[in-house]
């Protein structure tokens, strides 16, 4: 442990599912996704040395288990007291689990003076056990890809590319109030019950991502890139349409992506297994007048956020002294 006493702060943002790529598994590999992370929602945790293990915040009951299953993992007693001054909203599909416990994993390694490179953080809190996605946003922030995990690999499906999101785009996020998505045990019984989609599918997905998701985000091509977006979310949304009741979550998630779509946004779509939805425009101006217009259509207890991407994943400063952008 650390003797300077001075805290850990870490800054980690929301993450964005835009798609599986495979559920088959038929060429060794399995899920694979895309990403992107975005700076609202976003958590915010300070760690400091503790005689006990502490916790307190919103998602206190979370962050303690965390940090137990990293000090155990590590064999080091968890003598850290943990202040969560904010949170990314639970089981909306915003990635709020996998952000918690990396930065948990990573105010603790700080700390401890413990490696932090990001996948042996996953792995000391068992993280990216399906998806990826949200570990290479933390680490990095932007646009990622992943390529899946193999049968009996313990390690995070390892990161194919990432690119930054062009700095003019934004992206409304929106939260609707209501059932939340599945999550943890619940989670992996549906993807147990999901039957494998056609393989015709599967290589239409793979074709999409390659040659007209990636290059348009590398030319900053907003129409084609929301183009394939759009048609990606609508592929995998019918294959988790047995566990989820409709290509999007039902209830205001599906009413919301078509009015994300009839308002303007480019690329639309559920992040996850939702309920938060995402529409993509091309400037502020934009942005802000489509986050006004679903304000003011939201049900009671919903949130509605806009900006820009996160380019950097998460923040770590010590004291004043920032670790890592």
């Amino acid at each position: 442990m650390s003797e300077d006493g001075l805290p850990v702060f870490v800054e980690a943002p929301a993450r964005l599912h835009f798609g599986v790529l495979d559920l088959r598994g038929d060429l060794g590999r399995r899920f694979g996704g895309i990403g992107a992370a975005v700076p609202a929602p976003s958590l915010l945790l300070e760690a400091r040395p503790s005689p006990e293990l502490r916790a307190e915040g919103p998602d206190a009951t979370r962050a303690l288990a965390f940090a137990q299953r990293f000090a155990a993992h590590h064999g080091i007693p968890p003598r850290v007291h943990l202040c969560l001054h904010r949170t990314i909203p639970p089981h909306a599909g915003l990635g709020s689990g996998t952000q918690l416990a990396l930065a948990v994993a990573r105010a603790t390694a700080e700390l401890y003076g413990l490696p932090t490179d990001v996948t042996t953080l996953a792995h000391a809190v068992d993280r990216g056990r399906r998806s990826a996605v949200g570990t290479w946003t933390f680490a990095l922030g932007g646009f990622v890809l992943e390529g899946g995990r193999r049968p009996g690999d313990e390690a995070p499906a390892p990161l194919l590319a990432r690119l930054p999101m062009p700095a003019a785009w934004r992206c409304v996020v929106v939260t609707p109030a209501g059932k939340s998505g599945l999550a943890g045990d619940e989670e992996a019984a549906a993807f147990g019950r999901l039957p494998p989609p056609p393989a015709t599918e599967v290589a239409h997905v793979a074709h999409l991502v390659l040659m007209q998701l990636l290059p348009a985000l590398a030319v900053a091509d907003l129409a084609a890139f929301g183009a394939a977006l759009t048609a990606v979310q609508r592929i995998t949304g019918g294959w988790f349409a047995p566990a989820q009741g409709g290509v999007f979550a039902p209830g205001e998630t599906g009413e919301l992506v078509e009015q994300l779509r009839r308002w303007g946004a480019i690329g639309v779509g559920q992040s996850s297994w939702g309920p938060a939805v995402y529409g993509i425009v091309a400037d502020a101006g934009t942005a802000a007048a489509l986050a006004g217009r679903v304000r003011a259509i939201l049900r009671p207890g919903g949130a509605v956020y806009e900006g820009g991407f996160s380019q950097v994943g998460a923040r770590v400063w010590r004291g004043a002294t920032l670790v890592s952008p």
